[in-house]
C-alpha cells in the first residue's frame, strides 16, 4: 500500500488532499508537513513534521505538495534526494526551476509530477488555447483567484501563456497603446499579456481572449470549489508508481 506524506496538510488544498487519500482504499497518509498544527483529518498514527529538517526518509513513498511558492522548490529537492515520488500542486516554480528539478530527478532515478493545475477544466482550457493560438496569435490571459493566493500571476496562467507563445505560427499585431499607469496592459509572459485579479469570493478562474479581424474567441474555465481539483490529484496518485521521470502538466499522464 503506497504511503503518502502531505506537505501543507493544514492549508485549504492540503485538507482536501488529506480527505481524498483517507478515502482511497489502496493508499495511506503516514505523515504531514506544516509549520504549525491545526485541526485536520490527518490520521492519528501519522507523523507530524513542523520543518523540512525533521522529515525522515522512508516515512512515505509519495510526497504530495500543496505548500507555498517560497517553500516548494526546497521541498521537491528534498523529496527527490530522499526517495520520495513528488506530486506537486504548488505553483511558483519558474521554467528554470522545473528544468533544474527534472535534471535532479534524472540524476537520482526518480519520477514524479509537477502540475500547474489539477482541474480537468483548466487542463482542457490550456489544450484548447494552444490549438487556437495557431489561428489567433493575438491573445491575452486573465486569471482570477481568491484574495489569499500567494503568487501572481498563477502557475496556470503562466503555463497557458507559454503554450500560446509556443503554438503561434505568426507574430501578434503590434498596438499603439501607451500605459498611462505602469502595468495597465498586463505583465508580459513570452510576449503574451497576463492579467491577475485577486478578490474575495473567487476560487480559481481563467479566461483567454483571442482577437482577429472582425471576430473574437473567448475560452474560460471556472473552479467554484477546491473539490474540483481532487479528481486530477487522484489520477496522479494512482499513476505515481509508473512515473520514471519528473513530468510537467497533468495532461502528460492522462
Amino acid at each position: 500500500m503506497p504511503k503518502v506524506l502531505i506537505a501543507g496538510y493544514t492549508g485549504a488544498m492540503g485538507r482536501y488532499a488529506t480527505a481524498l487519500v483517507n478515502g482511497m482504499a489502496d493508499f495511506e497518509v503516514t505523515a504531514g508537513l506544516a509549520p504549525y498544527d491545526a485541526p485536520t483529518e490527518l490520521p492519528a498514527g501519522a507523523k507530524r513534521y513542523y520543518s523540512l529538517a525533521e522529515v525522515e526518509a522512508g516515512v512515505a513513498d509519495i510526497w504530495l505538495d500543496f505548500t507555498v511558492p517560497g517553500a516548494v522548490k526546497e521541498n521537491v529537492t528534498y523529496a527527490l534526494t530522499h526517495g520520495f515520488t513528488p506530486i506537486v500542486g504548488t505553483t511558483g516554480l519558474s521554467p528554470a526551476d522545473v528544468a533544474e528539478l527534472q535534471d535532479l530527478a534524472k540524476q537520482n532515478g526518480q519520477g514524479g509530477l509537477i502540475a500547474p493545475n489539477f482541474g480537468m477544466s483548466a487542463v482542457l482550457l490550456m489544450k484548447f488555447a494552444k490549438e487556437a493560438a495557431t489561428y489567433f496569435p493575438d491573445a491575452e490571459v486573465i486569471e482570477m483567484h481568491h484574495e489569499d493566493k500567494k503568487d501572481a500571476p498563477s502557475g496556470t496562467a503562466l503555463t497557458t501563456a507559454q503554450m500560446i507563445a509556443a503554438a503561434r505560427t505568426s507574430h501578434p499585431r503590434p498596438h499603439s497603446s501607451q500605459e498611462s499607469v505602469p502595468g495597465a496592459l498586463g505583465a508580459q509572459v513570452d510576449g503574451v499579456a497576463v492579467h491577475a485579479v485577486r478578490l474575495p469570493g473567487y476560487v480559481a478562474h481563467e479566461q483567454v481572449l483571442f482577437g482577429g479581424p472582425g471576430e473574437a474567441l473567448t475560452i474560460r474555465q471556472d473552479s467554484f470549489d477546491r473539490s474540483s481539483f481532487m479528481s486530477g490529484v487522484k489520477v496522479a496518485l494512482e499513476k505515481a508508481a509508473d512515473l520514471n521521470e519528473l513530468v510537467f502538466g497533468l495532461e502528460t499522464i492522462l
